[in-house]
């Protein structure tokens, strides 16, 4: 049977994009942003979470080159999207990268995938189950030859005031706190270690559902480790500093403030 014609076979179609430019301009970085893509990740050897990932794929375009095959990047995507495809790890990347390279010919490129994530946990008294989610972040680049990559979360948490507990006769102010961390892997990461260092120094951490019992709890417990939006930083950093996996982090925390119209903020950057 014969094979119908395509119009790019019945019809030349100039390739504009595949000509060269006299500017003598290289592009650092060129590609498609925003873009939203049904994913699969799984995080170390856990379960494989189905998510919506926000994507930006970039590319080095050299000097001569007019333009980059922006279809390609959204091929590359697509690829990763159907059935049966093996899942973006944190470990994957340079891999993911390498391929993204090898399809446009570039001389370097870079990733950008951000999407919810969520973890089902248990209320700490009545045991009932829900989903809480985290909002993840990976980066992967490759330029000059040299391969870089980030792992970032964003963790909801409590955390109460310690200078209100100690100064009032009863009670403290509480708010949620939002703990950004960002690191810069020399050694396999998952996920959820940076999560639970996060939770782990807050006042207390957050649940989808609590009953009575559960409520009671997280308030005392919460009332029993006061932390300053200080605190909140320099515990996560310490616990980072201290871990070999990492060569450079940032920790930054946000305290919404129950008592005052405007947030806490603090910062701890180091290694970049």
């Amino acid at each position: 049977m014969n094979r119908p014609e395509t119009p790019s076979r019945l019809i030349p179609i100039p390739d504009v994009q595949s000509g060269r430019d006299e500017r003598k301009l290289a592009i650092d970085r060129v590609g498609i942003k925003g873009l939203r893509y049904p994913l699969s990740f799984a995080d170390g050897e856990g379960d494989v979470h189905r998510t919506i990932a926000t994507c930006g794929v970039y590319v080095a375009l050299p000097e001569a080159h007019k333009g980059t095959h922006m279809s390609r990047l959204v091929a590359l995507l697509e690829e990763r999207a159907m059935p049966g495809a093996a899942a973006l790890t944190v470990s994957g990347l340079r891999d993911f990268v390498d391929d993204l390279i090898a399809r446009l010919g570039a001389p370097g490129g870079r990733l950008e995938i951000e999407f919810p994530y969520f973890v089902r946990k248990l209320a700490p008294v009545s045991g009932v189950a829900s989903l809480l989610d985290y909002d993840v972040r990976l980066t992967a680049e490759l330029a000059d030859g040299v391969f870089t990559s980030t792992v970032g979360v964003a963790v909801p948490v409590t955390s109460l005031c310690p200078c209100s507990k100690e100064i009032s006769a009863y009670g403290a102010h509480n708010q949620r706190s939002l703990v950004t961390v960002v690191v810069r892997p020399r050694a396999t990461v998952r996920v959820s270690d940076l999560l639970r260092i996060a939770e782990e120094e807050a006042s207390c951490e957050l649940y989808g559902i609590l009953k009575r019992a559960d409520e009671k709890y997280v308030t005392e417990r919460a009332y029993d480790n006061p932390r300053f939006v200080e605190d909140l930083v320099r515990g996560v950093a310490a616990r980072l500093a201290a871990d070999g996996r990492f060569s450079a982090y940032t920790v930054e925390a946000e305290n919404f403030e129950s008592i005052h119209n405007h947030s806490a903020y603090a910062r701890i950057a180091r290694g970049w």
